[in-house]
Protein backbone atom coordinates (compact mmCIF):
# COMPACT_ATOMS: atom_id res chain seq x y z
CA UNK A 1 0.00 0.00 0.00
CA UNK A 2 0.84 3.14 -0.42
CA UNK A 3 2.36 4.98 2.81
CA UNK A 4 0.87 7.95 2.28
CA UNK A 5 -1.85 8.87 4.57
CA UNK A 6 0.21 10.45 7.30
CA UNK A 7 2.22 12.44 5.09
CA UNK A 8 -1.09 14.08 3.68
CA UNK A 9 -3.43 13.96 6.80
CA UNK A 10 -2.24 17.48 7.49
CA UNK A 11 -1.33 18.93 4.45
CA UNK A 12 -4.65 21.31 3.52
CA UNK A 13 -3.14 23.20 6.52
CA UNK A 14 0.50 23.59 5.01
CA UNK A 15 -0.74 25.25 1.77
CA UNK A 16 1.10 28.44 1.19
CA UNK A 17 1.00 31.79 -1.46
CA UNK A 18 4.30 32.41 -3.11
CA UNK A 19 4.92 36.03 -4.74
CA UNK A 20 4.17 36.46 -8.20
CA UNK A 21 6.19 36.32 -11.25
CA UNK A 22 6.69 39.21 -13.89
CA UNK A 23 4.04 37.25 -15.78
CA UNK A 24 1.53 36.92 -13.16
CA UNK A 25 0.29 39.81 -11.47
CA UNK A 26 -2.16 37.46 -8.32
CA UNK A 27 -0.59 35.64 -5.98
CA UNK A 28 0.17 31.95 -6.74
CA UNK A 29 -1.55 29.02 -5.27
CA UNK A 30 0.45 25.90 -4.06
CA UNK A 31 -0.69 22.42 -3.23
CA UNK A 32 2.09 19.99 -1.61
CA UNK A 33 2.41 16.30 -2.97
CA UNK A 34 4.20 13.62 -1.43
CA UNK A 35 6.21 10.86 -3.71
CA UNK A 36 5.21 7.32 -2.79
CA UNK A 37 6.66 3.99 -4.17
CA UNK A 38 4.68 1.42 -3.66
CA UNK A 39 6.10 -1.45 -2.55
CA UNK A 40 3.12 -3.41 -1.08
CA UNK A 41 3.34 -6.97 -2.44
CA UNK A 42 6.97 -7.08 -2.98
CA UNK A 43 9.50 -5.23 -4.98
CA UNK A 44 8.41 -3.36 -7.71
CA UNK A 45 8.97 -3.40 -11.79
CA UNK A 46 9.25 0.42 -12.56
CA UNK A 47 10.24 -0.47 -16.28
CA UNK A 48 7.02 -2.83 -17.30
CA UNK A 49 5.20 0.03 -15.81
CA UNK A 50 6.26 2.92 -17.70
CA UNK A 51 7.08 0.98 -21.15
CA UNK A 52 2.95 0.14 -21.23
CA UNK A 53 2.20 3.10 -20.15
CA UNK A 54 4.31 4.40 -23.18
CA UNK A 55 2.45 1.35 -25.87
CA UNK A 56 -0.69 3.30 -24.35
CA UNK A 57 -0.03 6.68 -24.84
CA UNK A 58 1.17 6.10 -28.48
CA UNK A 59 -1.69 3.58 -29.19
CA UNK A 60 -4.33 6.63 -27.62
CA UNK A 61 -2.96 9.22 -29.44
CA UNK A 62 -2.43 6.99 -32.37
CA UNK A 63 -6.55 6.42 -32.38
CA UNK A 64 -7.26 9.74 -32.28
CA UNK A 65 -5.30 11.31 -34.68
CA UNK A 66 -7.21 8.40 -36.99
CA UNK A 67 -9.92 8.96 -35.71
CA UNK A 68 -11.09 5.84 -34.66
CA UNK A 69 -11.14 6.12 -30.70
CA UNK A 70 -13.39 3.82 -29.18
CA UNK A 71 -14.71 2.26 -25.54
CA UNK A 72 -12.35 0.15 -24.94
CA UNK A 73 -9.07 2.53 -26.55
CA UNK A 74 -10.78 5.42 -24.74
CA UNK A 75 -8.35 7.72 -21.64
CA UNK A 76 -5.71 4.93 -22.30
CA UNK A 77 -2.46 6.65 -21.00
CA UNK A 78 -1.96 5.13 -17.59
CA UNK A 79 -1.63 1.28 -17.38
CA UNK A 80 -1.42 1.11 -13.92
CA UNK A 81 -0.57 3.15 -10.67
CA UNK A 82 0.76 0.04 -8.55
CA UNK A 83 4.69 1.17 -9.39
CA UNK A 84 5.16 4.39 -7.89
CA UNK A 85 3.19 7.89 -7.70
CA UNK A 86 2.58 11.63 -6.93
CA UNK A 87 -0.06 12.14 -4.26
CA UNK A 88 -1.94 15.32 -3.56
CA UNK A 89 -4.84 15.67 -0.97
CA UNK A 90 -8.30 16.84 -3.05
CA UNK A 91 -11.05 17.72 -1.17
CA UNK A 92 -14.62 17.15 -2.73
CA UNK A 93 -17.75 18.12 -1.29
CA UNK A 94 -18.73 20.87 1.39
CA UNK A 95 -17.89 19.93 3.70
CA UNK A 96 -15.07 18.37 1.78
CA UNK A 97 -13.90 14.95 2.11
CA UNK A 98 -10.43 15.03 1.70
CA UNK A 99 -9.07 12.41 -0.98
CA UNK A 100 -5.48 11.24 -1.38
CA UNK A 101 -5.37 11.24 -5.65
CA UNK A 102 -2.54 10.75 -8.01
CA UNK A 103 -1.48 13.80 -10.09
CA UNK A 104 -1.33 13.14 -13.54
CA UNK A 105 -0.32 15.21 -16.98
CA UNK A 106 -0.94 11.45 -19.13
CA UNK A 107 -4.74 11.92 -18.25
CA UNK A 108 -7.31 14.63 -17.34
CA UNK A 109 -10.28 13.21 -15.89
CA UNK A 110 -10.33 13.46 -12.19
CA UNK A 111 -11.75 10.99 -10.31
CA UNK A 112 -12.63 9.04 -6.74
CA UNK A 113 -13.83 6.09 -4.72
CA UNK A 114 -10.86 3.58 -5.47
CA UNK A 115 -10.06 3.64 -1.85
CA UNK A 116 -12.03 6.60 0.63
CA UNK A 117 -15.42 6.01 -0.64
CA UNK A 118 -17.58 9.29 -1.85
CA UNK A 119 -19.37 11.20 0.31
CA UNK A 120 -22.45 12.99 -1.13
CA UNK A 121 -22.78 16.23 0.23
CA UNK A 122 -25.36 19.02 -0.29
CA UNK A 123 -23.58 20.19 -3.70
CA UNK A 124 -23.51 16.71 -5.31
CA UNK A 125 -25.07 16.58 -8.42
CA UNK A 126 -25.58 13.01 -9.92
CA UNK A 127 -25.61 13.52 -14.10
CA UNK A 128 -27.01 10.06 -14.49
CA UNK A 129 -24.02 10.01 -16.91
CA UNK A 130 -21.59 6.66 -16.59
CA UNK A 131 -17.79 6.68 -16.69
CA UNK A 132 -15.98 4.10 -17.91
CA UNK A 133 -12.01 4.87 -18.29
CA UNK A 134 -9.54 2.38 -18.94
CA UNK A 135 -5.93 2.51 -18.15
CA UNK A 136 -4.24 -0.10 -20.22
CA UNK A 137 -4.21 -2.99 -17.12
CA UNK A 138 -6.56 -0.81 -14.89
CA UNK A 139 -9.83 1.20 -15.21
CA UNK A 140 -12.40 2.72 -13.38
CA UNK A 141 -16.08 2.29 -13.97
CA UNK A 142 -18.79 4.56 -12.22
CA UNK A 143 -20.93 7.38 -12.66
CA UNK A 144 -20.43 11.56 -13.61
CA UNK A 145 -20.95 13.80 -10.44
CA UNK A 146 -20.57 17.46 -10.39
CA UNK A 147 -19.00 18.85 -7.04
CA UNK A 148 -16.83 21.19 -5.41
CA UNK A 149 -13.45 20.59 -5.69
CA UNK A 150 -11.01 22.13 -3.45
CA UNK A 151 -7.33 22.47 -4.05
CA UNK A 152 -5.52 24.00 -1.22
CA UNK A 153 -7.33 27.79 -1.19
CA UNK A 154 -8.93 27.33 -4.06
CA UNK A 155 -12.50 25.99 -4.97
CA UNK A 156 -13.98 24.96 -8.16
CA UNK A 157 -17.88 24.72 -8.46
CA UNK A 158 -20.05 22.13 -10.49
CA UNK A 159 -16.12 20.59 -11.31
CA UNK A 160 -17.21 17.19 -13.59
CA UNK A 161 -15.91 14.35 -11.27
CA UNK A 162 -15.85 10.27 -11.93
CA UNK A 163 -17.13 8.43 -8.63
CA UNK A 164 -16.06 4.86 -9.51
CA UNK A 165 -17.90 1.46 -8.50
CA UNK A 166 -15.58 -0.70 -9.74
CA UNK A 167 -11.64 0.35 -10.24
CA UNK A 168 -8.36 -1.83 -10.64
CA UNK A 169 -4.52 -1.55 -10.03
CA UNK A 170 -4.97 1.48 -7.56
CA UNK A 171 -4.40 0.16 -4.60
CA UNK A 172 -3.54 2.62 -1.97
CA UNK A 173 -4.85 5.75 -3.49
CA UNK A 174 -8.38 6.88 -4.10
CA UNK A 175 -8.46 8.04 -7.50
CA UNK A 176 -6.62 10.38 -9.67
CA UNK A 177 -6.30 14.15 -10.36
CA UNK A 178 -5.68 14.90 -14.32
CA UNK A 179 -4.28 17.62 -15.58
CA UNK A 180 -3.53 16.85 -19.07
CA UNK A 181 -5.30 18.44 -22.19
CA UNK A 182 -9.26 18.30 -22.09
CA UNK A 183 -9.11 16.17 -25.33
CA UNK A 184 -7.72 12.97 -23.49
CA UNK A 185 -11.28 13.21 -21.59
CA UNK A 186 -12.47 12.05 -25.02
CA UNK A 187 -14.35 8.57 -24.93
CA UNK A 188 -15.06 8.33 -20.81
CA UNK A 189 -18.38 9.34 -20.89
CA UNK A 190 -20.37 6.07 -22.12
CA UNK A 191 -23.43 7.54 -23.29
CA UNK A 192 -21.37 10.93 -25.06
CA UNK A 193 -17.89 9.14 -26.07
CA UNK A 194 -17.97 12.92 -28.75
CA UNK A 195 -17.85 15.02 -25.53
CA UNK A 196 -14.99 16.41 -24.01
CA UNK A 197 -14.77 17.20 -19.82
CA UNK A 198 -13.52 20.18 -18.87
CA UNK A 199 -10.28 19.96 -16.46
CA UNK A 200 -9.79 21.30 -12.99
CA UNK A 201 -7.27 23.82 -14.76
CA UNK A 202 -9.62 24.37 -17.35
CA UNK A 203 -12.43 25.34 -14.72
CA UNK A 204 -10.24 27.04 -12.23
CA UNK A 205 -9.22 29.74 -15.39
CA UNK A 206 -12.95 30.19 -16.37
CA UNK A 207 -14.22 30.77 -13.15
CA UNK A 208 -11.46 33.39 -12.43
CA UNK A 209 -9.96 31.33 -9.26
CA UNK A 210 -6.35 32.10 -11.74
CA UNK A 211 -5.20 34.24 -14.30
CA UNK A 212 -3.98 31.97 -16.85
CA UNK A 213 -4.40 28.29 -17.42
CA UNK A 214 -1.10 27.72 -16.05
CA UNK A 215 0.24 24.62 -13.67
CA UNK A 216 3.88 24.70 -11.97
CA UNK A 217 5.39 21.11 -11.30
CA UNK A 218 8.37 20.75 -8.66
CA UNK A 219 9.31 17.88 -7.79
CA UNK A 220 12.36 17.41 -5.50
CA UNK A 221 14.88 14.09 -5.75
CA UNK A 222 14.37 11.79 -2.76
CA UNK A 223 16.50 8.89 -1.31
CA UNK A 224 13.21 7.65 0.57
CA UNK A 225 10.25 6.03 -0.33
CA UNK A 226 7.97 8.10 0.80
CA UNK A 227 8.13 11.89 0.99
CA UNK A 228 6.27 14.99 1.10
CA UNK A 229 9.05 16.48 -1.88
CA UNK A 230 6.07 17.93 -4.51
CA UNK A 231 4.57 21.09 -5.26
CA UNK A 232 1.55 22.16 -8.02
CA UNK A 233 1.35 25.83 -8.57
CA UNK A 234 -2.15 27.12 -10.41
CA UNK A 235 -2.16 30.21 -12.39
CA UNK A 236 1.51 31.14 -12.43
CA UNK A 237 5.01 29.28 -11.86
CA UNK A 238 6.76 30.20 -8.66
CA UNK A 239 10.45 31.34 -9.16
CA UNK A 240 11.88 30.58 -5.93
CA UNK A 241 11.87 26.39 -7.67
CA UNK A 242 14.37 27.18 -9.86
CA UNK A 243 17.55 28.88 -10.85
CA UNK A 244 18.32 30.83 -13.99
CA UNK A 245 15.81 31.66 -16.69
CA UNK A 246 12.74 29.46 -17.30
CA UNK A 247 12.61 28.86 -20.97
CA UNK A 248 9.18 27.84 -23.03
CA UNK A 249 9.27 25.61 -25.91
CA UNK A 250 5.82 25.05 -27.95
CA UNK A 251 3.76 22.31 -28.00
CA UNK A 252 4.59 19.76 -30.94
CA UNK A 253 2.53 19.34 -34.06
CA UNK A 254 3.77 15.96 -34.43
CA UNK A 255 1.34 13.00 -33.39
CA UNK A 256 0.57 11.28 -30.99
CA UNK A 257 2.89 13.54 -28.84
CA UNK A 258 1.25 16.20 -30.08
CA UNK A 259 -2.44 14.78 -27.83
CA UNK A 260 -0.05 14.85 -24.89
CA UNK A 261 2.13 17.90 -23.48
CA UNK A 262 4.55 17.02 -26.07
CA UNK A 263 7.92 18.55 -27.12
CA UNK A 264 10.46 18.69 -29.51
CA UNK A 265 13.70 17.63 -28.69
CA UNK A 266 17.53 16.56 -29.33
CA UNK A 267 19.79 14.17 -26.82
CA UNK A 268 23.46 14.05 -27.05
CA UNK A 269 25.54 11.74 -24.28
CA UNK A 270 28.69 13.73 -24.22
CA UNK A 271 29.65 14.40 -27.24
CA UNK A 272 27.59 11.61 -29.26
CA UNK A 273 24.18 12.61 -30.35
CA UNK A 274 22.08 9.69 -29.29
CA UNK A 275 18.32 10.77 -30.51
CA UNK A 276 18.22 13.45 -33.26
CA UNK A 277 15.23 15.94 -32.89
CA UNK A 278 12.28 14.39 -32.55
CA UNK A 279 9.07 14.61 -30.67
CA UNK A 280 7.57 13.11 -27.38
CA UNK A 281 6.21 14.19 -23.83
CA UNK A 282 6.31 15.35 -20.47
CA UNK A 283 4.99 13.19 -18.49
CA UNK A 284 4.56 12.88 -14.38
CA UNK A 285 3.10 9.41 -14.55
CA UNK A 286 6.28 8.03 -16.12
CA UNK A 287 8.97 7.62 -13.45
CA UNK A 288 11.99 6.35 -15.84
CA UNK A 289 13.29 8.28 -19.05
CA UNK A 290 12.33 6.08 -22.14
CA UNK A 291 14.06 6.83 -25.44
CA UNK A 292 13.71 6.01 -28.48
CA UNK A 293 15.19 1.68 -29.12
CA UNK A 294 17.92 2.95 -31.39
CA UNK A 295 18.85 6.05 -29.26
CA UNK A 296 18.70 3.58 -26.09
CA UNK A 297 21.52 1.01 -27.73
CA UNK A 298 24.03 3.96 -27.98
CA UNK A 299 22.84 5.06 -24.67
CA UNK A 300 24.26 1.41 -23.38
CA UNK A 301 27.18 1.15 -25.67
CA UNK A 302 28.80 4.42 -24.49
CA UNK A 303 27.93 3.66 -20.84
CA UNK A 304 29.13 0.55 -20.92
CA UNK A 305 25.81 -0.59 -19.09
CA UNK A 306 24.55 -4.06 -19.21
CA UNK A 307 21.14 -5.32 -18.98
CA UNK A 308 20.03 -6.50 -15.34
CA UNK A 309 17.88 -9.59 -15.63
CA UNK A 310 16.48 -9.10 -12.10
CA UNK A 311 14.89 -5.20 -12.65
CA UNK A 312 15.21 -4.59 -16.37
CA UNK A 313 16.89 -1.76 -15.68
CA UNK A 314 20.88 -0.84 -17.11
CA UNK A 315 23.39 -1.39 -14.80
CA UNK A 316 27.09 -0.25 -14.02
CA UNK A 317 29.77 -0.83 -11.57
CA UNK A 318 30.64 2.12 -9.36
CA UNK A 319 34.11 2.06 -11.15
CA UNK A 320 31.85 3.14 -14.12
CA UNK A 321 29.55 5.06 -13.11
CA UNK A 322 32.86 7.38 -12.00
CA UNK A 323 33.28 7.52 -16.11
CA UNK A 324 29.44 8.38 -16.59
CA UNK A 325 29.21 10.99 -18.75
CA UNK A 326 26.81 13.97 -18.75
CA UNK A 327 23.03 13.51 -21.27
CA UNK A 328 21.91 16.91 -22.59
CA UNK A 329 18.23 17.55 -23.42
CA UNK A 330 18.02 20.14 -26.39
CA UNK A 331 15.04 21.82 -26.59
CA UNK A 332 14.37 25.19 -28.65
CA UNK A 333 17.91 26.29 -28.72
CA UNK A 334 18.34 25.71 -24.72
CA UNK A 335 20.35 22.61 -23.28
CA UNK A 336 19.46 21.11 -20.23
CA UNK A 337 22.39 18.84 -18.38
CA UNK A 338 21.16 15.68 -16.80
CA UNK A 339 24.71 15.17 -14.47
CA UNK A 340 25.84 11.83 -13.73
CA UNK A 341 23.97 11.72 -10.22
CA UNK A 342 20.79 12.50 -12.15
CA UNK A 343 21.11 9.42 -14.21
CA UNK A 344 20.93 7.10 -11.80
CA UNK A 345 18.24 5.20 -9.57
CA UNK A 346 19.27 5.94 -5.74
CA UNK A 347 21.19 3.37 -4.45
CA UNK A 348 19.19 3.23 -0.95
CA UNK A 349 16.02 2.14 -3.11
CA UNK A 350 18.01 -0.58 -5.13
CA UNK A 351 16.36 -3.61 -3.27
CA UNK A 352 12.40 -2.07 -3.59
CA UNK A 353 12.91 -2.65 -7.07
CA UNK A 354 14.50 -6.31 -6.83
CA UNK A 355 18.02 -4.78 -7.29
CA UNK A 356 21.24 -5.23 -5.80
CA UNK A 357 23.41 -2.57 -3.30
CA UNK A 358 26.38 -3.65 -4.95
CA UNK A 359 25.33 -2.34 -8.29
CA UNK A 360 24.16 1.38 -9.92
CA UNK A 361 21.40 1.59 -11.79
CA UNK A 362 20.57 4.14 -14.85
CA UNK A 363 17.15 5.41 -15.37
CA UNK A 364 17.59 5.51 -19.19
CA UNK A 365 16.07 3.17 -20.80
CA UNK A 366 14.10 1.67 -23.97
CA UNK A 367 10.55 3.13 -24.90
CA UNK A 368 10.16 -0.18 -27.32
CA UNK A 369 10.17 1.48 -30.43
CA UNK A 370 12.39 2.99 -33.39
CA UNK A 371 12.83 6.72 -33.71
CA UNK A 372 9.88 7.73 -35.69
CA UNK A 373 7.27 6.54 -34.28
CA UNK A 374 5.73 9.90 -32.92
CA UNK A 375 6.14 9.49 -29.50
CA UNK A 376 10.37 9.14 -29.23
CA UNK A 377 10.71 9.86 -25.82
CA UNK A 378 9.09 10.00 -22.32
CA UNK A 379 10.56 12.64 -19.92
CA UNK A 380 9.35 11.35 -16.73
CA UNK A 381 10.15 12.09 -12.84
CA UNK A 382 13.99 11.06 -13.65
CA UNK A 383 13.79 14.37 -15.52
CA UNK A 384 11.33 16.08 -13.72
CA UNK A 385 12.93 15.81 -10.38
CA UNK A 386 16.31 18.07 -11.94
CA UNK A 387 13.82 20.12 -14.01
CA UNK A 388 10.68 22.35 -12.88
CA UNK A 389 8.57 22.75 -15.58
CA UNK A 390 5.48 25.09 -15.95
CA UNK A 391 2.24 23.38 -17.83
CA UNK A 392 0.84 26.33 -19.58
CA UNK A 393 -2.80 25.61 -21.42
CA UNK A 394 -3.11 29.00 -22.42
CA UNK A 395 0.04 29.63 -24.68
CA UNK A 396 0.04 25.65 -25.36
CA UNK A 397 3.66 25.28 -24.26
CA UNK A 398 5.49 23.99 -21.77
CA UNK A 399 8.64 25.58 -19.53
CA UNK A 400 11.40 23.88 -17.59
CA UNK A 401 14.41 25.44 -15.99
CA UNK A 402 16.80 24.12 -13.59
CA UNK A 403 15.85 23.39 -9.93
CA UNK A 404 16.81 25.12 -7.03
CA UNK A 405 16.97 22.27 -4.46
CA UNK A 406 20.41 21.42 -3.73
CA UNK A 407 20.12 17.85 -3.90
CA UNK A 408 22.01 15.23 -2.16
CA UNK A 409 24.06 12.36 -4.31
CA UNK A 410 22.14 9.97 -4.17
CA UNK A 411 24.64 7.15 -5.58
Amino acid sequence: MFPVASLLTTVLLALSTAASPVEIRSPLITLPFARSLNTRGGTVNLLQHDQVRATALRDRGNAIAAGRLDRRQSNMPITTFEAAGYIAAVGVGSPATTYNLIVDTGSSNTWVGAGTPYKVTNTSVDTGEPVYVPYGSGSFSGTEYTDTVTLGSLTITKQSIGVASTSTDFSGVDGVLGIGPEDLTLGSLTNEPSTEIPTVTQNLYTEGKIPAEIVGVSFEPSTTTSSMNGELTFGGIDTSKYNGVLTYTPLTTTSPASYYWGINESITYGWTTILSTTAGIVDTGTTLILIATDAFNQYQSLTGAVSDSATGMLRITTSQYSALQNLYFNINGVTYTLTPNGQIWPRSLNTYIGGSSSYVYLIVNDIGSNSGSGLDFVNGKGFLERFYSVFDTTNSRVGLATTSYTYAIIN
